[in-house]
């Protein structure tokens, strides 16, 4: 682990950069405030600080405050150095952010166990945000396919649309539906559908620009959004999914599972068109028209519909069950 020992001492440092690093600490030195703060704003700073109260340039109390403001992950342990031995002086290096307080001249072996404490505060800290960082990724994914979930993905695909208006560059929304994939549940069991959807998301996310997103919206329905797609680049996109995923093979048991989707695309490209709501409308009409005409197909929501009429839909106000 390293060890910063900031200290304006010559003399003192001397003294105990080779006791820190005989007790197997890499030991980096500051000789004054400024350098000292240097070294903590690196992105690998360390994690423990021996910081001396009187300094030149910054003092270490200065120092205190501005590392617990910036509020910093990793956590930074301070242990402050002083030969100020009054009760105040004790009550302001605390209240300043440090974490233990230690008078001149100390005791070397008293020394190592106030860097132990140390060592254990961290562990703790990092524990703790490793904790915090996991429960942040479990609400933003989707556990079987590993993507982001829904309400990930339409929060970014919000961002998305305001950055496309700030920059007057179009978006384009693509929602992807794996084809009788009912069909593939009640056959096969759920443990073939998940392994159905796992095997689209991986087929489609090694198929997408660096820069597109894909998220399981629900069920057996994916979105992708295409930053700076028109029409054109966006429909070729979308047909490049379908095909891949139509000639990939999945083998589930001794079954190998050919699988299909059918995809709806809507670009938006003006103010009034880059509305969120509107655009995952307009997608997901397409999506239907997609079905309607005999899936493993993409729709715009821009092309002309077909001239026969399409089968008589569910009463106003019914969502359709677009399953399989």
């Amino acid at each position: 682990m390293k060890i910063l020992l900031a200290e304006d001492s010559g003399v003192v440092r001397l003294l105990l950069q080779p006791i820190l690093s005989g007790w197997g600490y890499e030991v980096v030195t500051a000789e004054d405030g400024e350098q000292a703060w240097r070294v903590l704003q690196e992105p690998e700073c360390p994690r423990i600080v021996l910081l001396d109260w009187m300094m030149p340039g910054l003092d270490g109390l200065e120092i205190c405050r501005r590392v617990r403001q910036a509020a910093r992950e990793p956590y930074v342990y301070i242990i402050l150095l002083t030969g100020k031995d009054q009760h105040d002086d004790m009550v302001r290096g605390l209240e300043a952010g440090a974490d233990d307080y230690l008078k001149k001249p100390f005791d070397n072996a008293e020394l190592l166990a106030r860097i132990h404490a140390g060592q254990r505060i961290v562990a703790v800290h990092g524990e703790m945000s490793a904790a915090r960082e996991a429960l942040r990724e479990q609400a933003a994914t989707d556990p079987l396919t590993g993507l982001p979930n829904r309400r990930t993905i339409l929060q970014t695909l919000d961002r998305e649309l305001e950055r496309s208006r700030r920059s007057g560059s179009p978006c384009a929304v693509a929602f992807v539906d794996l084809d009788d994939f009912k069909a593939v549940n009640d056959a096969r069991g759920h443990a073939a559908g998940d392994a159905v959807l796992r095997h689209a998301a991986t087929v489609m996310g090694s198929d997408l620009r660096p820069y597109d997103l894909l998220g399981r919206y629900g069920g057996d329905e994916f979105i992708v959004i295409l930053p700076g797609c028109d029409a054109p680049g966006a429909r070729s996109t979308a047909d490049r999914l379908r095909a891949s995923i139509a000639a990939s093979r999945l083998t589930v048991g001794r079954k190998v599972l050919a699988v299909t989707c059918s995809v709806g695309v809507a670009v938006g490209t003006t103010e009034a068109t880059l509305d969120r709501d509107g655009l995952l409308a307009a997608a997901d009409t397409a999506l239907y028209r997609a079905k309607d005409a005999g899936r493993n197909r993409v729709v715009m929501a821009d092309d002309a519909p077909p001239a026969t009429p399409a089968k008589p839909g569910p009463p106003a106000g019914r969502r359709r069950r677009r399953r399989g």
